[in-house]
């Protein structure tokens, strides 16, 4: 499933608020090959509530605990390295 058109906000994937998408053009072809949706005020304000509700146990985790979380990370890019790489060369043409 695509979520192009969602944000990721307090563990979910969200519907903006105000639904507003932006095809993102490969400058080589000028063409859209995606589409993502550009957020508000309010999406961001959503957003923002979530951090500080996080923050309030994830800013008391144990080092060690948040280095797992980091290191679940890169794996996770480096499995998706081709994907990144793909995407960023679109984008830059």
């Amino acid at each position: 499933m695509s979520h192009d058109l969602q944000f990721y906000i307090d563990g979910a994937w969200v519907d903006p608020v105000v639904p507003n998408s932006f095809d993102v053009i490969d400058p080589s072809t000028e063409d859209a090959f995606a589409q993502i949706s550009l957020g508000t005020k309010a999406d961001v304000d959503r957003a923002v509530a979530a951090a500080k509700r996080a923050f309030a146990s994830f800013g008391f985790t144990e080092v060690g605990e948040r280095l797992d979380i980091l290191n679940r990370v890169i794996e996770i890019y480096k499995k998706r390295s081709k994907d990144l790489a793909l995407a960023v060369s679109r984008e830059m043409g």
